[in-house]
């Protein structure tokens, strides 16, 4: 993969160039709105909490950290900050902030709101998904531990200034800054909202919420006084909740919607392709995703390693391909062949429901056991899980289905109560475009916490200090370090806390009317669909 930060070393002590303007799309027409749909409801809109597939790209438009990606790409630029310092040694970060930038509320911008915010991500109380990311700034495991309530590493030097300290240089740290966990929020708007700040959200992106009825809709409404000259294009965005996948196809074909925030529904998937009307209206992308079964390490049986093993060993992953009408490649570890850091000679865990059954005889298991799989009742999600039954069922396992909302499945995957998940319609898909990611929230200490990402609750101390090991040097491209995070995940999958299925690629579709580069509908960090430069023909 393309190397996408130079070495700190070329970067230190001097300022990055400010972004005078910026590059707006001449065929673009401003104005008018777009209707997206979901099955189901938002959870949240608040940044320091939302990490699901459908708030993800809502809460990038709704927010700004002080770093960002060039739209449709993995290409870091500066967002609120509008240059930045590095130190030699890599463990010292300043960011400029631009001027007179605001808040949707009117209130301008600071420094302060800089600190506030990353205080607030990394404080227990918050119960962020992402607090784990921010584990090198200085300061963070007192915070974590509740022994402080600011992080020490965090320094206004001035309203327009902020310094931030490392603990030890961190390779991925300024992807971490424009992760949305990363967002500028005003502390005023945060109280005032008495708890429910993903209900009242209030950032400085390119819109702001302007109505939510509860099971219903959503309207974002373009921000006037947005710090981005000439955007977001689009005057409003509606996001319709309780719509069918099926159902919102037709709408898309009847012209009632724009896009299908769903996708295209597998059991529709070869008759949309088979029709050149509607083809011409879907757009294709990779991603960095892997679709994974997660055995909880700490409900028994699974608590076992050679159960864990056993369960690996009985899934038929070609089978779950099959499912998606081949939309994906079987996987065989954490990673995402692009990634880089993926193990090539790998072969993971055949498929051998025989030695399976074997292997949990042998771990006096000779009868089986029960057990709950719960999974997202988006479809093709209960199918697979169908199938994951049933290739359990093979070896002895009796695994009931729990299909329920996403943000249901969520909630019990944080509170460790879900034996095993089929993480599809939730499956990684990578915040940036670095092995790390891959581990800390989903497979590190950090994320097995109450409310964490980690649902298998695997912790390894001693992987865990490798994997910190790998993004304390200071250039994250450097083939050793590459090395590194390949033993990570190797060792990982010696303890078998999940069982990976399938790196899957992504399709989405658009209507007729809708306009912007492909890219766009395909964000692979505006996921899925970057609202602020998409706009409509009409």
């Amino acid at each position: 993969m393309k190397k996408l930060l130079v070495s700190t070393a070329l970067i230190a002590a001097f300022a990055l160039p400010a972004f005078a303007q910026e590059t707006l799309d001449p065929n673009a027409k401003s104005g008018g709105g777009i209707v997206v749909t979901y099955k189901d409801d938002v959870a949240t809109l608040d940044p320091a909490i939302g990490y699901d597939w459908q708030n993800w790209s809502m809460i990038k438009s709704l927010f700004d950290g002080l770093m960002d990606y060039v739209p449709g790409t993995t290409e870091l630029r500066p967002g609120l900050a509008e240059s930045y310092d590095i130190s030699a040694d890599g463990m010292t970060f300043t960011f400029h902030l631009r001027a007179g930038v605001k808040f949707h509320n009117g209130r301008v911008m600071t420094a302060e709101d800089v600190k506030y915010s990353l205080d607030r991500v990394t404080t227990p109380a918050t119960q962020s998904p992402g607090a784990g990311f921010f584990g090198a700034i200085a300061g963070y495991d007192a915070m974590a531990d509740g022994s402080a309530t600011s992080l020490a590493g965090v320094t206004v030097l001035d309203p327009a200034t902020v310094e931030i300290k490392l603990s030890r240089p961190d390779a991925t740290f300024l992807h971490v800054m424009a992760l949305n966990f990363a967002s500028v929020v005003p502390k005023e708007a945060v109280e005032a909202a008495n708890g429910d700040f993903g209900k009242m959200p209030v950032g400085t992106g390119a819109f702001k919420l302007a109505e939510w009825t509860i099971g219903q809709t959503l309207i974002f409404a373009k921000n006037p006084d947005y710090w981005r000259a000439g955007l977001p294009y689009l005057d409003t965005v509606t996001f319709e909740v309780g719509q069918e996948p099926i159902v919102a196809l037709l709408r898309l074909q009847n012209g009632e919607v724009d896009v299908p925030g769903d996708g295209i529904p597998p059991a529709k998937f070869q008759e949309v392709m088979g029709d050149p009307a509607q083809a011409a209206q879907v757009v294709e992308g990779g991603q960095l995703q892997t679709g994974y079964i997660t055995l909880n390490v700490t409900i028994p049986p699974l608590d076992n390693v050679e159960v864990r093993k056993a369960i690996n060993m009985a899934i038929n992953k070609d089978r779950i391909v099959q499912l998606i009408n081949g939309r994906a490649v079987v996987a065989n570890q954490p990673l995402p062949p692009s990634m880089p850091g993926y193990t090539m000679d790998y072969k993971g865990y055949s498929y051998n429901p025989e030695e399976a059954k074997k292997m949990l005889a042998d771990a006096g298991l000779p009868d089986g056991f029960d057990t709950e799989l719960y999974v997202m009742n988006t479809d093709p999600n209960p199918r697979i899980a169908q199938a994951i039954q049933q290739d359990l069922a093979a070896i002895g396992v009796k695994a009931s289905i729990q299909s329920i909302a996403q943000a249901n499945v969520i909630e019990a995957g944080g509170a460790g109560t879900a034996p095993m998940i089929w993480s599809g319609g939730m499956a990684w898909i990578a915040d940036f475009p670095d092995p790390s990611n891959f581990f800390g929230p989903i497979l590190g200490c950090s994320g097995a916490v109450d409310g964490g990402w980690n649902w298998s609750k695997f912790c390894d101390a001693a992987i865990d200090a490798e994997a910190t090991a790998a993004d304390s040097m200071i250039d994250p491209a450097a083939p050793e370090r590459m090395k590194m995070w390949s033993d990570v995940y190797m060792k990982v999958m010696e303890q078998a806390p999940w069982v990976p299925v399938f790196n899957e690629q992504r399709y989405t579709m658009k209507s007729a009317r809708m306009g912007g580069a492909d890219n766009l509908y395909v964000d692979p960090v505006s996921i899925p669909v970057n609202y602020d430069y998409v706009y409509v023909k009409e």
